[in-house]
């Protein structure tokens, strides 16, 4: 009898650990998805933006067509991106292209005085800036939830309910990982 009730104690408290250890997988996975929304967010913002900035340099800009397009063509593939790999390598290409954009601007001073263009240049960078954040956190959370699933006991428990592992959002972009150069 003390055998049967000892067994069914470990049991009991078996069932109690698988249960923990998958709310807190799905705790993280949630996460996860949350952290991904907010780089969503701020990339539906970024690219709400970038056709009024195009715009907006057009008037003044007039022989700048194939910049346009490059800005354009990336920001369709960026708003086309299905998951986390696509999303990295289209919005790295978008920063290319922006990048090269705010080059060819610099080459237009009339531009660089619009108050108008100067706005939306500001609300871009703004839009950079919460996006490298809101890439910080989601990659935070990806790491919590990867090691999670990897890491014994609860990869037990991820395998036998098929959690897997998420991508990172890195910089696809060769351009942004070079640490700018200074030079006086």
């Amino acid at each position: 009898m003390i055998a049967l009730i000892i067994v069914a104690v470990v049991f009991a408290l078996l069932i109690i650990f698988i249960i923990g250890v998958y709310n807190a997988l799905i705790r993280l996975r949630n996460q996860v998805g949350n952290a991904w929304s907010q780089i969503d967010v701020q990339l539906k913002r970024r690219h709400d933006l970038i056709p009024n900035l195009v715009e907006t340099a057009k008037g003044y800009m007039k022989h700048e067509r194939g910049t346009f397009e490059e800005i354009t063509k990336a920001r369709s593939q960026a708003m086309g991106a299905k998951t986390v790999a696509e999303a990295s390598k289209a919005e790295g290409a978008l920063g290319e292209a922006l990048s090269k954009f705010m080059l060819v601007v610099e080459n237009y001073p009339d531009l660089k005085a619009n108050q108008n263009f100067l706005s939306l240049q500001e609300e871009l960078s703004s839009t950079e800036n919460r996006i490298a954040f809101a890439r910080q956190s989601y990659n935070d959370q990806v790491l919590f939830f990867n090691n999670k699933i990897q890491m014994f006991p609860s990869n037990v428990v991820a395998n036998t309910f098929n959690f897997s592992k998420r991508d990172f959002f890195e910089l696809e972009a060769a351009a942004e990982r070079e640490v700018p150069k200074v030079s006086f």
